[in-house]
């Protein structure tokens, strides 16, 4: 029988983090977000649901989120940091650069390429972060 997944809200609480009402929203919004929001956008929901936060109350609460280990923050070359859960399973990620848009996915290709890199480099790999950049294809351009 598999564990349920605890949620962002939960990981919080067994960490020791006091929770308050507006950590709690701000959670609860992070854990929806499938679209890795910055702090502007993640407040302007958070906000959504309760007036009372403020921008510096999510900036501060994203902060502790990322120093707890359960948030990470990503820079996309598009001059706003943006957020997201820190996942179950790994995956990278490629970034529209004409729209912003971030698909995530996995590759075991990749993953077994870039293994080998490092052990011929006489490395064992712990971590890594691959993000590609791209724009769409035209109408008539080859897809490979």
């Amino acid at each position: 029988m598999t564990k349920p997944i605890e949620t962002l809200e939960e990981q919080c609480t067994r960490k020791g983090m006091r929770m308050t009402d507006q950590r709690r929203v701000i959670a609860q919004v992070m854990e929806q977000a499938f679209d890795h929001p910055d702090v502007e956008e993640l407040y302007r929901r958070a906000s959504g649901i309760d007036p009372r936060i403020s921008l510096s109350t999510v900036y501060r609460t994203l902060n502790l989120f990322e120093e707890a280990g359960l948030v990470t923050k990503h820079d996309f070359k598009d001059g706003r940091a943006r957020f997201e859960p820190i996942p179950d399973e790994h995956h990278d990620h490629l970034i529209d650069i004409r729209s912003g848009k971030v698909i995530e996915f996995r590759n075991e290709e990749i993953e077994v390429i870039q293994d080998l890199i490092a052990k011929r480099l006489g490395y064992r790999l712990v971590d890594h972060r691959l993000e590609l950049y791209a724009v769409p294809l035209k109408k008539d351009e080859p897809s490979s």
